[in-house]
């Protein structure tokens, strides 16, 4: 029997360096919402994965 992973949380972006995110995953910080923007853009095209915009002020790169 063959056991896999199907999706995995890999990173997350924020413009808010005070909040808490998930434990055990890269957390990178942006200045503005511009920059967290296109960081979840290259890290999603780099990890090939997909950038989720959880509508709070943080991306988490996802892979499918």
């Amino acid at each position: 029997m063959e056991i896999t992973i199907a999706k995995v949380i890999l990173a997350a972006v924020t413009t808010k360096k005070n909040q808490h995110l998930v434990a055990g995953i890269p957390v990178f910080y942006a200045e503005t919402d511009e920059e967290m923007i296109k960081m979840a853009t290259i890290l999603s095209r780099v990890l090939e994965a997909v950038a989720h915009d959880m509508e709070n002020g943080v991306y988490i790169i996802v892979k499918h």
